[in-house]
């Protein structure tokens, strides 16, 4: 009979190393690659609840009702948006923003007829506030656009529920201008606006959610999408 040969002592357990040595790359690739994936499917949950709030806040809808903010957050549930405050895993941000031009200052009395110049219109030909509503965790993230100051002699105030601001106000207080940080098609160049008719606005709608976390290969991170209509 052919006699089997054994395998020498030195060799045992050579297998197990290599096999722990491989581990030790798949599993955080495993992790990676898995963590790649949950966020890019919050990210598309993102982007679509920034699209869907949008859309529907550019139709009118008014979220201060109690039945309309229900289905914005039935819209954010996969997100985690909730009415819970901080414990919501989701945020939206909703404004309403217009351009101030002659025919608002006029409005407000802020205009000299006479020299054809603001008279008190300090927010002439800037971007500024009419409406801010937020939905979800306030704490997630800041809007890309800021936000309008409701404190000190330059701030104004937000209606209760609706978060609505008075013409006088957008029109004359300075912390009430927004920053677009180059997402406005209609930015102000050299005091001229192309495109937009006198009195129109633009609605915007931002959504962030709470990225994958798994500390510490992930922290705090969020998605982010914005939808402007």
């Amino acid at each position: 009979m052919r006699a089997i040969p054994r395998r020498r002592k030195t060799s045992a357990g050579g297998s197990l190393v290599e096999f722990i040595f491989i581990t030790l790359m798949l599993v955080p690739l495993f992790i990676g690659a898995s963590g790649i994936g949950i966020d890019l499917i919050r990210t598309l949950q993102t982007v679509q609840l920034a699209r869907d709030a949008g859309h529907m806040y550019a139709k009118g809808v008014d979220f201060s009702q109690p039945g309309n903010d229900t289905i914005l957050y039935q819209l954010g549930s996969s997100l985690g948006l909730s009415s819970a405050g901080s414990s919501s895993a989701a945020l939206v941000i909703l404004s309403n923003l217009i351009y101030v031009d002659e025919s608002q200052c006029q409005a407000v009395g802020a205009w000299n007829s006479v020299t054809n110049m603001p008279n008190g219109c300090t927010n002439y030909q800037k971007w500024v506030f009419t409406q801010r509503q937020e939905f979800g965790n306030t704490a997630l993230r800041n809007s890309n656009l800021g936000s309008p100051l409701t404190s000190g002699p330059t701030g104004v105030t937000l209606a209760a529920g609706t978060g609505k601001i008075s013409q006088l106000q957008y029109v004359t207080q300075a912390g009430d201008v927004a920053s677009f940080n180059s997402i406005n098609p209609y930015q102000d160049v050299s005091g001229v606006i192309s495109g937009l008719p006198s009195g129109q606005t633009l609605y915007l709608a931002e959504a962030a959610g709470q990225a994958w976390q798994f500390k510490p290969y992930f922290g705090n991170a969020e998605t982010y999408s914005f939808g402007l209509f």
